[in-house]
């Protein structure tokens, strides 16, 4: 039978969607988009600032803007304030959302920081920080989940969010571009390991996206020394070079765009596949 467009925009109904670092950006965006089609949100965020993160992270009060648009979305969803470091708490807020929507469908391991300092600067403390939330914090998002997928024996979805610095080198990143590389070679034994079970892992590698982790007041003095006073301006006009297609960033919807997809039944035979959500910045 062919699906009709009402059945194409509601593909979640039913569903539940755990999401890491769903305060705001992309995981903000995903859980409403996932909720305009159907689903339940299990959401966490850390909501406080980290130690070598150089701009402000997400609040309580994004965490609550975030439940209050999904609710707006016509979704649900349970929330709580979590470290990705710290898996128990992440096993205790799966299992509470469990408690209250009943199973568990889709994970999203989409928390993540970024700390530029090159290898001859980069501290023990700032290189552990990044690779803890980048790298282990995603291996903590799916250990949270993934037995209630199994045990459930109904097949899923998780996607992890890597960067297109998972796939080549980033310059003055070097923590950042090695936890994102590992996401990768996670993601593809993980593939393996619940093929059987018709759960299909993949990454999404996005270019600079348009949220706070680069539109804040640190990020274009770090591209625009030079400038007495950058601000988005020329931030924008760094990052546009690296992308072929001229834009300096994608949009939140662009990678949510890609995440609803590899989630769906029309991507039911897609897995372990890195999904690059780029303007061509991989090809240069």
């Amino acid at each position: 039978m062919t699906s009709t467009s009402t059945d194409r925009n509601r593909r979640f109904e039913g569903k539940v969607v755990f999401v890491t670092g769903v305060a705001r950006g992309q995981g903000r965006n995903h859980a409403i988009r996932f909720a305009q089609e159907g689903a339940r949100i299990i959401g966490v965020d850390l909501c406080h600032d980290v130690e070598h993160a150089p701009y402000p992270l997400a609040t309580p009060e994004d965490l609550a803007e975030t439940v209050r648009r999904v609710e707006s979305a016509g979704g649900a969803m349970h929330a709580e304030q979590a470290d990705v470091r710290d898996l128990p708490a992440l096993k205790a807020a799966v299992r509470a959302g469990i408690e209250r929507f009943g199973r568990l469908d889709v994970i999203l391991a989409n928390a993540g920081t970024y700390a530029p300092l090159p290898v001859q600067f980069v501290s023990d403390e700032a290189w552990n920080e990044t690779v803890d939330i980048n790298l282990t914090g995603v291996f903590h998002a799916v250990k949270a989940g993934v037995r209630q997928l199994v045990e459930q024996n109904e097949g899923g979805a998780i996607v992890m969010t890597s960067s297109t610095a998972g796939i080549k080198g980033m310059y003055g990143s070097p923590a950042y571009s090695a936890a994102k590389h590992g996401v990768v070679g996670f993601m593809r034994s993980l593939a393996l390991e619940l093929a059987p079970n018709q759960i299909r892992v993949n990454s999404v590698h996005p270019t600079s996206v348009y949220t706070p982790m680069i539109i804040n007041d640190v990020f274009p003095k770090l591209v625009a020394p030079e400038h007495p006073d950058p601000g988005e301006d020329e931030a924008a006009a760094f990052l546009k070079d690296m992308q072929p297609m001229g834009n300096p960033w994608v949009e939140v919807d662009d990678v949510s765009n890609a995440i609803l997809f590899l989630c769906s039944d029309e991507a039911r035979y897609i897995t372990g596949t890195t999904l690059a959500v780029d303007a061509g910045a991989l090809t240069k």
